[in-house]
């Protein structure tokens, strides 16, 4: 599969979403991706369906759908709807999220977030591909049959060495978030290898999950960022990632080295030229989560989604970017 480059819908409702989908398709991106929140609480794969039938090409992936909140069986009844309505086009990502939200908003207990990722990983692959599950683990039991199962494009989320292991060994692909670039290649790649061949196959790809600005004003850039991605300095296992990334003081702050080796911003030509080396580098995919100047919030995700759409046509048809 040739080089893609996606980007993240960060919408106020589900109309809103859709219809950013309708206009991502029309730019020519070829994927668009949601987070937790990217419909502000709307329920992803619920506005996927309208998304779905309401185009015709683009695929859409979940950044993620959280675990602990649904059961496995679940989700992939979900995927199964969404896959009968528009095959081939559901990338479904799902991972644990992180313990105080999950612990806040859900009430649940924390505990063995990888071994509970394996699990659902587990139990949706056997159910979508085989047709039944019969699975009793420390997390999920589950017990179901599919009739006419369709198998669905399975990813999961990723932050240190030992998640993206587990997506080498288990998913289709490893989504990363708020992981500056070096990083991916210094730990995230090796370690995606590492799991794959602990099983005998070819390593999945690297979605780079990257916030991105067509803006030249790198100053501009970063202090925008540090308003809008500032609040994961405090969350604990970014907190361990930034450390082993090299930039130990982000629990007060980001530096611009920091901002430097995780944002990309530039010219339309500087932030494909950065998207394509980052493919270079060994990422698979980059998912460009574009940061959105509040004083200019259409014109943010018009130039976004037109940089996307450029970036992918040059990174997947290998072109030179100058």
């Amino acid at each position: 599969m040739s080089a893609t480059v996606g980007v993240a819908i960060q919408a106020f409702d589900a109309h809103d979403f859709v219809t950013q989908v309708r206009q991502a398709e029309m730019s020519g991106v070829p994927v668009a991706w949601t987070t937790i929140g990217g419909a502000s609480g709307a329920d992803p794969l619920t506005v996927f369906a309208a998304a779905l039938t309401a185009t015709e090409r683009i695929r859409l992936g979940t950044a993620i759908v959280p675990t602990w909140p649904r059961h496995p069986v679940v989700i992939a009844q979900q995927a199964q709807a969404l896959e009968q309505l528009a095959p081939g086009r559901l990338r479904l990502g799902i991972g644990p999220s992180h313990e105080p939200t999950m612990v806040r908003n859900f009430g649940v207990h924390w505990e063995a977030p990888l071994t509970q990722l394996r699990e659902y990983l587990t139990v949706i692959r056997t159910l979508t591909t085989a047709g039944s599950v019969d699975f009793e683990g420390k997390h999920v039991t589950a017990r179901a049959t599919f009739r006419n199962p369709r198998a669905v494009e399975l990813l999961a989320s990723a932050l240190r060495p030992r998640s993206f292991e587990t997506c080498g060994e288990l998913a289709d692909g490893a989504i990363s978030w708020m992981c500056p670039a070096s990083y991916l290649v210094r730990e995230a790649l090796p370690a995606i290898e590492r799991g794959s061949d602990r099983v005998g196959r070819p390593a999945p790809p690297l979605i780079a999950h990257v916030p991105v600005m067509v803006s030249e004003d790198r100053e501009a850039v970063r202090a925008l960022a540090r308003r809008q991605l500032g609040n994961y300095g405090s969350v604990p296992f970014y907190l361990a990632m930034f450390h082993a990334a090299g930039f130990p003081d982000a629990g007060s702050g980001y530096s611009d080295a920091m901002l430097d080796d995780l944002i990309v911003s530039g010219t339309e030509e500087q932030v494909a030229a950065r998207f394509a080396q980052m493919i270079d580098d060994g990422c698979g995919e980059i998912l460009a989560h574009p940061l959105l100047d509040p004083a200019d919030r259409e014109g943010s995700i018009e130039r976004a989604f037109h940089a996307v759409a450029v970036a992918h046509q040059r990174v997947s048809r290998g072109l030179p970017v100058q």
